[in-house]
């Protein structure tokens, strides 16, 4: 009898010691069609790897890469799926140092169907947030918290998403964060951490740009000494299909998801000081603009999503808009190119100002344009943004209050319809908007 207690005490210690070399995660990434990517963090150097295989068939297995993780790059593991079948859920199962992992959420991704040609594109829906501030007494500014309602995320994660797009200022580096790799990958990793956020980050798929609290001090531009760490500290906590896009050095990526196209953007590696006095000031630089210029004229999708820190529409000339700090001719110069080229259905997902809204330019004749402003999830609140003299809002579109956004794409090929739904942080409606695309002429 001792010696079967003495083997149980064994496989119990196998067990604690794997569950605790878990600092965060797993957290699913992208995800096509014959990929997907699982993020994890250890709290120790430490040898990870998923098991895989379709639900309900555990004969069928697979195996993803063996990642060591270590200190210099944040203990963190991005670990691949790649032999996937379209249109398939599997569950996995996470593996640490050669011992299954007792994980607290279920472990499943679906792939993406294999639609065109076949059939109607796939429904889905998406939620939407910019500003996770989370509160370090010893690191915040004294007096009252910035950060609250921490609810929010798991009434994102009850409404069960296909993915959640985090739309910058998912972290808030301060003082003590951004001159060094120690302080950047501790804002990460401090906080990822907290319960709240769990259930959310292990049942939904992510996507993530970056703006500039993430990306150094506020207000973060090209100039900031460090941008090269917080870079990559990006590229290690987040799972996105890329990195940059051919040349480009930047958290710039494209994805898609059934008919939609996603063009995540970087706002912040090529940008101008706001406070810098020069001519054709830019926002994305000259490389980055040209590749979203050459992908929108060439995408087929029923909208095309431009995603970016800060709002592109909004007139105002206030806060975070591209009217504001000499930003606008880049901007005028984006809207003249989707109307040059008669490039319809695109819309802006956008952030940073700390309320919401939404925003249309409607021309005769011409495309319109839409800019859909979530802010902020849990950081400090705009009270004074329905007082911006934005012309293009929607007026009761207006949120000045902690809340994220759900939209949901669905209808067959010749009825699509995009409904976008407002949430504050305890799951109530507060605004809804259906947009229909606008059909070429053949």
């Amino acid at each position: 009898m001792r010696k079967y207690v003495t083997i149980l005490m064994v496989l119990l210690s196998f067990s604690v010691f794997s569950q605790s070399l878990i600092q965060n995660g797993p957290m699913p990434g992208y995800i096509d069609m014959k990929a997907a990517v699982v993020w994890v963090q250890t709290n120790k150097p430490a040898e990870v790897y998923i098991k895989y295989f379709p639900k309900d068939e555990q004969e069928n297995i697979h195996y993803s890469n063996i990642v060591t993780t270590g200190y210099e790059t944040a203990l963190t593991a991005h670990l691949t799926a790649d032999t996937l079948e379209p249109g398939t859920t599997y569950n996995y199962e996470l593996f640490i140092n050669g011992k299954k992992t007792d994980l607290t959420y279920p472990a499943t991704f679906t792939t993406q169907k294999i639609w065109k040609w076949r059939g109607d594109a796939p429904d889905f829906k998406f939620a939407m947030g910019c500003g996770a501030y989370i509160n370090e007494t010893a690191y915040d500014r004294p007096g009252r918290p910035y950060g609250s309602d921490f609810q929010i995320y798991d009434h994102i994660a009850d409404m069960h998403p296909d993915f959640f797009l985090w739309l910058g200022d998912n972290i808030y580096l301060r003082e003590p964060d951004w001159n060094t790799r120690a302080g950047i990958f501790h804002r990460y990793s401090h906080d990822r951490a907290i319960p709240e956020l769990q259930k959310l980050l292990a049942t939904t798929h992510h996507y993530a740009i970056l703006d500039d609290h993430d990306f150094g001090p506020n207000d973060s531009d090209k100039s900031f000494w460090n941008k090269n760490e917080t870079l990559n500290a990006f590229k290690l906590f987040w799972a996105n299909p890329s990195f940059g896009v051919g040349d480009l050095k930047s958290a710039t990526t494209f994805f898609s998801w059934s008919d939609c196209d996603f063009f995540l953007l970087d706002n912040r590696s090529f940008r101008d000081p706001n406070k810098r006095i020069k001519e054709n000031k830019t926002e994305l630089g000259e490389e980055q603009l040209q590749w979203l210029f050459n992908n929108l004229a060439n995408s087929y999708g029923t909208f095309k999503f431009v995603v970016m820190g800060g709002q592109f529409l909004s007139n105002s000339g206030k806060y975070e808009s591209y009217t504001n700090y000499g930003f606008e001719k880049e901007r005028q110069r984006i809207i003249d190119y989707i109307y040059e080229q008669g490039i319809k259905n695109v819309i802006f997902l956008t952030g940073d100002v700390h309320f919401s809204e939404i925003s249309v330019l409607k021309s005769d004749g011409k495309p319109t344009i839409w800019d859909i402003t979530s802010s902020p999830l849990n950081s400090g609140v705009n009270t004074n943004g329905d007082k911006q003299p934005n012309t293009l809002r929607i007026p009761e579109s207006v949120i000045m209050e902690h809340n994220f956004t759900m939209l949901e794409m669905t209808g067959n090929r010749n009825e699509r319809t995009l409904k976008v739904v407002y949430y504050n942080a305890n799951g109530d409606k507060l605004y809804e908007q259906t947009i229909k695309p606008e059909k070429y002429k053949h």
